[in-house]
């Protein structure tokens, strides 16, 4: 059984891997900004099976609050030995680059917020000597472009950062996990036309679970979205200027 915190549990791609970490019966921490949603996931991973499950409400930005919810989560699993932040949000990229306001918010929720937990969670397993911590990043943040490039550059901020924060914990064998999912059929996207590159939940749910279990650093899903990003990747700028992606 292992003790598994999930911060952002209210996401699509979250709840539906903690139902498959629940049927396999570990324990498991939810967080998030909905009371009610929170105790609505809760009931039905009791009922998959999971070893436990309790709730904390928080709202990620909220970095002061970040130290307590680590506590509390170590308090009611006693111990901890995943960790996945989940949490972010899609802005609208046409309202960012009329709002230095909107921008830096939607900066601050899906990328300075998601440093500041990997912060701490990354000292907690130092300490302890062991753990996985698996962050929710995305193909955006590979290469800036102009349809979503505030969303973009948060997510390459974490995908850096991580990079940094794996290298410095792998001597200590503790697993930094960055996942790079593509499209998602999620609330979040209802509003986009779906294609042949879309995926559902839980096809991104069941690799990260695989991910975590292998131990893997990074992790493209579905994983044709690695070789689709080495190509946008290697499109010399003077071309990619000209392209509307």
């Amino acid at each position: 059984m292992q003790k598994i915190l999930i911060i952002g549990a209210t996401s699509a791609i979250a709840e539906a891997t903690a139902r498959l970490w629940a049927i396999r019966g570990d324990a498991l921490f939810l967080v998030g900004r909905k009371a009610d949603r929170l105790e609505a996931i809760a009931a039905d991973l009791r009922v998959r099976g999971a070893a436990s499950v309790a709730c904390h409400t928080m709202d990620a930005c909220d970095t002061h609050a970040h130290a307590t919810m680590l506590e509390a989560a170590e308090r009611a699993l006693g111990g901890l030995d995943v960790a996945l932040i989940a949490h972010g949000s899609l802005p609208d990229q046409k309202a960012c680059e009329a709002s230095v306001e909107l921008t830096l918010k939607e900066i601050d929720n899906n990328g300075l917020s998601v440093i500041a937990l990997a912060t701490r969670l990354g000292e907690r397993f130092e300490k302890q000597g062991r753990g996985s911590l698996a962050v929710i990043s995305s193909v955006a943040g590979d290469r800036g472009r102009q349809s979503n490039y505030v969303y973009g550059a948060a997510k390459g901020m974490v995908s850096l950062f991580l990079q940094g924060l794996r290298n410095r914990l792998a001597k200590q064998g503790i697993q930094v996990l960055t996942i790079k999912p593509g499209f998602v059929d999620t609330p979040m996207t209802t509003a986009f036309p779906k294609g042949l590159l879309w995926a559902k939940p839980e096809d991104i749910a069941s690799g990260i679970v695989q991910a975590v279990d292998k131990g893997r650093d990074e992790v493209y899903l579905p994983g044709f979205w690695r070789l689709i990003m080495l190509i946008i990747r290697h499109v010399p700028e003077i071309i990619f200027k000209r392209l509307s992606l």
